[in-house]
């Protein structure tokens, strides 16, 4: 945040409308240039006197355009920097949003004229505002001007603060949807973000799972769509809940989507051979969607690995892992190799016994039996614990009890000796 340090013993606003209302009227000759300084002068003082904060902003952006363009970027920042402090002043949270509203407005006209500068001058306003939703509004201004001025790189670094964020601004259903959308949208474009744009665009359909948002599913049907098929391409994402999402169940039983929509079933429920006969009968589709074939074999491959991984005995042979992946003898152990390093599962290779020993399998959807699976397994590590303590304290029980009856014996040989 700037700290404004005074000079002058006159007020900054006020030295700012008099130099930025000579720099207006300086070709209009000194006599009129003059009368019309000393106007707007008195009308800014008149401003500050009463305290009217949103009527001296609105004065002091009057000629916002003409300082851009003319004044070096030290001058603009520090006249930006006393024009946004005036949020400071108001004290009326309502009359605060206003004022930024009035201030956002102006920077974000042009936004391919300075556009990092601009953005600095919004984060500046943003630590200055107080009420929560207001830093919503000028945060997302921001982001507008990012991906209207091309300069994304400079606001991606904030969105490891979102969580944040949100229990700051605590804004509604129908804000976080706009939130949650831009900021997949500017990962989109970052091809080195792909997994964290997945996750923002997951987090948006997320916003439709209430049955207030029923009415509005429609609006989110092209984006479920992206998701399916950003999940398909992603090659390091393996497991998605997009299945018990309304906003994409919905394509289900669509005339448009519902082949997309069966893709991710065959994804997050069923093996290669369905991955196959799919493609088959579909490939025009998947090319329509920029969906590499090859690609999409080895995803289906390590997904049917995690697939076969998740059974309860926790073993897999080699004749099941190569059957299943379509792949030779040979291959078999570099696909588990491969599936370790993706991390979809920690296993033991018993080449002895051409069997695959799986310690933990990540689940391709978590719903409600992975929920009750793991209920099962907590309850089972908890009756072993207790086991385990009753066991402890049995133990002790017996080991206090040997001790006294020990105790005891040597008190008798020691009187009898007496």
């Amino acid at each position: 945040m700037t700290t404004i340090v005074i000079t002058s013993e006159e007020d900054p606003s006020l030295s700012i409308v008099r130099f930025t209302s000579e720099l207006s009227w300086a070709d209009a000759g000194p006599e009129v240039a003059e009368q019309q300084v000393a106007r707007l002068c008195m009308e800014a003082q008149e401003f500050i006197v009463m305290g009217r904060w949103l009527e001296l902003t609105s004065l002091m952006l009057t000629n916002a355009d003409l300082i851009f363009s003319r004044v070096s970027d030290k001058d603009l920042e520090c006249i930006f920097t006393i024009i946004c402090n005036l949020v400071t002043k108001s004290e009326s949270l309502d009359e605060a949003l206003e004022m930024a509203k009035l201030i956002s407005a102006k920077v974000t006209q042009q936004p391919n004229d300075k556009p990092v500068l601009r953005l600095k001058i919004l984060f500046n306003l943003y630590n200055l505002l107080v009420n929560p939703y207001s830093k919503f509004y000028v945060y997302m201004k921001a982001l507008n001007l990012a991906v209207n001025g091309k300069v994304t790189e400079n606001i991606i670094p904030s969105f490891k603060k979102i969580d944040t964020f949100l229990k700051e601004w605590n804004i509604g259903t129908v804000d976080q949807r706009e939130l949650f959308l831009t900021i997949s949208n500017i990962l989109k474009d970052n091809k080195s973000s792909a997994k964290d744009s997945f996750y923002f665009l997951t987090k948006y359909l997320v916003t439709f799972s209430g049955e207030d948002a029923h009415h509005a599913l429609s609006e989110a049907k092209e984006e479920a769509v992206r998701a399916i098929v950003e999940f398909v391409k992603a090659p390091d994402v393996f497991q998605c809940d997009l299945l018990d999402l309304p906003a994409v169940g919905q394509l289900e039983k669509d005339g448009k989507y519902a082949l997309v929509y069966q893709l991710l079933k065959i994804f997050l429920t069923l093996r290669l051979d369905a991955y196959l006969e799919f493609q088959a009968a579909n490939s025009t589709l998947l090319k329509s969607y920029g969906i590499v074939h090859e690609d999409c074999i080895t995803k289906m491959r390590l997904m049917s690995l995690a697939d076969l991984g998740s059974n309860d005995s926790g073993e897999i042979p080699y004749s099941l892992i190569k059957d299943t992946l379509r792949v030779t003898d040979e291959e078999v152990e570099q696909w588990v190799v491969k599936a370790i390093s993706a991390k979809i599962f920690d296993c033991k290779i018993d080449q002895m016994n051409e069997t695959v020993i799986v310690s933990r399998c990540t689940e391709r959807v978590f719903g409600i039996n992975q929920w009750q699976s793991l209920q099962s397994k907590l309850a089972i590590l908890r009756g072993n614990v207790a086991n385990v303590i009753s066991t402890i304290h049995a133990n002790k029980v017996t080991e206090d009890a040997s001790q006294t009856a020990q105790g005891v014996t040597q008190a008798v040989q020691g009187l009898t000796i007496r």
